[in-house]
């Protein structure tokens, strides 16, 4: 028996060694992840588009992926790069792969680099030119990097990985951002304390215009993750309290009843199909943008007219852009109001 002591007890240690939770086998998306990120710890999108990882690649795509390592196009756009980030502390926590980390670690680094001197993220970065360089609430592209930080910062869960002096400097990075979100939040002429722009200039912080189809304006859509944001801050003091209540207030002023929007199938279109405001009493729409001094809702096609009807901009402008949507609606009826009760107990 005792000849057989010996090995078991190995035995016994490198199978704990090997726990199930930790195959030593990788996760096939995590490992094209590596293959995709950029030497500056940043993802890149694909022609505009979010990386498939679930596709398979050729020995000839790695190969032409691995020379584009140098490239500086990392992006923060349709949640690239927080994304991956997210992905591979999962991706570690569950294979204990090594790489994954260091990968979401470098990916880290490349964030907090990324923050501007008045506490925002760019939509690009390095480059940083044209409306790539503005704070770019767009599509949530800063939030996602600040949900992210912030989770960071907590250390719970796959975040825990992440060691202390990464999560301290994640947590300063949050506060330079909320800074930054309340130097952000526009102020009306009257005096009034609105919302945000999709993007703001990163000097002067005035709402800034990107694409020609989106012009300088009050965004209907990307305050909503704003507010979220600012009703997850345990504790919040009186200036995130009053910027959460002003903004909803602004929401729900600006808000459209008795519309709602319909997907039509319409043969006299270039795109064979439409979109239309149909009254509807039991609905309510909010726009995408609203002008800056009157709040009107604005629509604006590839010629950068502005205009004040949806079916006034072109077909394809249309039915490629979300111009109006129900974005504030759960804010303004369900989290706010339990946000006030939290805040009060």
């Amino acid at each position: 028996m005792k000849h057989l002591l010996l090995p078991l007890c190995c035995l016994l240690f490198f199978s704990c060694r090997a726990h199930p939770s930790f195959p030593q086998s990788g996760d096939p998306v995590a490992d094209r992840m590596l293959l995709y990120q950029r030497d500056n710890g940043g993802w890149p999108q694909d022609h505009g588009d979010a990386i498939d990882y679930s596709a398979e690649l050729s020995e000839e795509e790695r190969a032409a992926i691995a020379q584009d390592k140098s490239r500086e196009d990392a992006t923060l756009d349709d949640h690239s790069t927080t994304r991956e980030i997210d992905y591979l502390l999962e991706a570690f926590a569950e294979t204990g792969k090594s790489a994954y980390r260091k990968a979401a670690i470098r990916g880290l680094e490349f964030l907090l680099t990324a923050q501007n001197a008045a506490g925002g993220w760019p939509q690009k970065y390095p480059d940083t030119s044209g409306y790539h360089g503005h704070i770019t609430y767009n599509d949530n592209a800063m939030i996602d990097v600040m949900n992210l930080l912030f989770q960071v910062a907590g250390g719970e869960g796959k975040y825990g990985s992440v060691d202390q002096d990464l999560r301290a400097r994640a947590a300063g990075a949050v506060q330079r951002g909320i800074a930054c979100i309340l130097n952000t939040q526009v102020v009306a002429r009257n005096g009034q304390l609105t919302v945000w722009g999709a993007q703001h200039d990163r000097h002067t912080l005035a709402p800034a215009a990107a694409r020609k189809f989106e012009p300088a304006t009050l965004s209907g859509s990307e305050s909503v993750g704003i507010v979220r944001f600012l009703m997850r801050l345990e504790n919040p003091d009186e200036s995130i309290k009053r910027s959460i209540r002003a903004a909803v207030h602004f929401l729900d002023s600006v808000r459209i009843d008795g519309y709602r929007m319909d997907r039509i199938d319409d043969p006299s279109q270039p795109t064979g199909r439409d979109r239309i405001i149909v009254p509807d009493s039991s609905k309510t729409l909010w726009a995408r943008f609203y002008e800056l001094d009157t709040f009107r809702p604005v629509f604006t096609g590839r010629d950068a007219v502005v205009h004040y009807r949806l079916e006034d901009i072109e077909n394809e402008r249309r039915m490629g852009y979300g111009f109006y949507g129900s974005w504030p609606r759960d804010l303004i009826r369900k989290d706010y109001p339990a946000w006030e009760a939290l805040i009060k107990d």
